[in-house]
């Protein structure tokens, strides 16, 4: 039976009337008709097809067997379609066959940020931080899943009804979050925050007007000069971002380990150990966590850790490293603010069952931290620093802080663009001397009061 009449077969299983061709009533559409064939037409090439030596060969090798297999098929159906769509055809065959199918495209566009799947019939994007739905649609639940599933397999994962949620990542870093049925209601669900080919630079922060070239030289310098700092802000706010960039200030001779639910860090040093929580097997054997990671870290003679993020009880393992000789940590946490950022890491401390008393936990916070950066993403879909603080210590029951810059906004330019300036507190940083100590030189104008800075964008 070729191709030809193994669709007629299909469509007529499906109901469809005699007289229709490929089983498509002539008031289908042609992306309806055009779906058909390339279901069919892919489960042929799939009988024919050795995947496993496929797998083997480089693209254009996989790619010109693939094609000459599909052409073969196309001709014995004596199916017709536009050299366009036989290209298209062939293309989008390769990509479901190999790669990621409908969202392959969406993964070499630089400007896209996030892919978010909405169930298989729709597909939205985040470019240059705003949302926009596709005309991408996978063919059905059964594709889509077929997708997440060649992702998580490839990192040694499962999703199944036991386990309906996972994170991953793609070969390129990538960060992905997957969810099915039962948890999700209307069917399975991607979520892929991509992971940038060439890293941004703080370059180019500053020509995004994230930051001014003031704020980054004392930001830099507290890294050199091994400050510990906590990056906050919201989802998709440019933590790990800044993260990864100011990582880079670390000195070369120095030992770094990384912890991270999901390894999407950066790091250029030469000695640096990654580290990667694992979840448990199908026995619920065998889970590692952040928390076991950092303990584990501290065994491991670092110069500094950096988290990824803390979320859970790794928060006092990662306070007390802080404390106890790994000067210069890195961290990110989700929070909306710089004094709602203090409370959660509390917070974290009392849900993970330790049972210290309030004052304790905000002495651990004070002591370990130094320096708190918040960033946002704003109405316009950029993002900014809004806020650098340094963390003073204890006065009563209260962790204090001083602000040393912020963002302040005034108002909408005729583009949607967000119009504001940079600004220095007045407030020069008790720090200063210890990065001065570290042999860097940030000068003492910068942090006067009134001081404006103005951002590129």
């Amino acid at each position: 039976m070729n191709l030809r009449q193994r669709l007629g077969r299909d469509q007529a299983g499906d109901g469809a009337s005699s007289g229709t061709f490929l089983g498509i009533r002539p008031a289908e559409s042609a992306p309806d008709r055009y779906q058909v064939i390339k279901k069919q037409l892919h489960r042929e090439l799939i009988a024919k097809l050795d995947l496993a030596q496929l797998e083997n060969l480089d693209d254009a090798e996989r790619r010109s067997q693939v094609e000459r297999v599909a052409r073969r098929l196309l001709v014995e159906s004596e199916i017709r379609l536009t050299r366009v769509d036989e290209e298209r055809l062939i293309t989008e065959l390769l990509h479901d066959t190999f790669d990621l199918g409908p969202i392959t495209p969406l993964l070499l566009d630089e400007e896209i940020s996030d892919i978010l799947v909405n169930t298989h019939r729709q597909v939205y994007v985040e470019r240059l931080g705003k949302l926009e739905l596709t005309p991408i649609a996978f063919r059905d639940d059964a594709h889509l899943r077929l997708i997440i599933d060649r992702i998580i397999s490839r990192v040694g994962r499962r999703i199944d009804e036991s386990t309906p949620l996972v994170d991953a990542r793609l070969p390129d870093g990538s960060r992905v979050n997957a969810i099915i049925p039962p948890a999700a209601i209307d069917g399975p669900i991607l979520s892929i925050r991509r992971f940038r080919r060439r890293a941004l630079s703080i370059d180019d922060l500053l020509g995004l007007g994230s930051f001014t070239a003031e704020i980054a030289q004392f930001l830099t310098a507290a890294v050199h000069a091994r400050l510990n700092m906590l990056i906050t802000g919201g989802t998709g706010s440019g933590k790990t971002t800044l993260l990864n960039i100011l990582s880079r200030y670390i000195p070369d001779d120095e030992r770094i380990v990384t912890v991270e639910d999901s390894a999407e860090l950066q790091l250029q040093q030469p000695h640096v150990v990654r580290l990667e929580t694992r979840p448990p097997n199908i026995e619920g054997k065998g889970q590692i966590t952040q928390r076991d990671l950092v303990r584990n870290s501290l065994r491991m003679r670092p110069d500094r850790i950096i988290v990824g993020e803390v979320r859970g009880d790794e928060v006092l393992d990662m306070l007390q490293a802080m404390n106890t000789g790994h000067d210069g940590s890195l961290t990110t946490l989700h929070a909306n603010g710089p004094r709602d950022a203090l409370h959660r890491l509390e917070n974290l401390v009392l849900m993970a069952g330790h049972s210290l008393p309030d004052r304790a936990i905000r002495e651990q916070i004070a002591s370990a931290l130094e320096i708190m950066v918040h960033v946002s993403r704003i109405s316009d879909g950029s993002r900014k620093v809004l806020s650098v603080q340094e963390l003073l210590g204890m006065e009563g029951p209260v962790v204090t802080m001083q602000e040393i810059f912020r963002f302040v906004p005034s108002g909408i330019d005729a583009e949607g663009r967000v119009k504001g300036h940079f600004e220095a507190s007045g407030i020069v940083p008790r720090c200063l001397d210890r990065i001065r100590l570290a042999g860097i030189e940030v000068p003492g104008e910068i942090f006067e009061r009134g001081r404006r800075f103005m951002g590129t964008r």
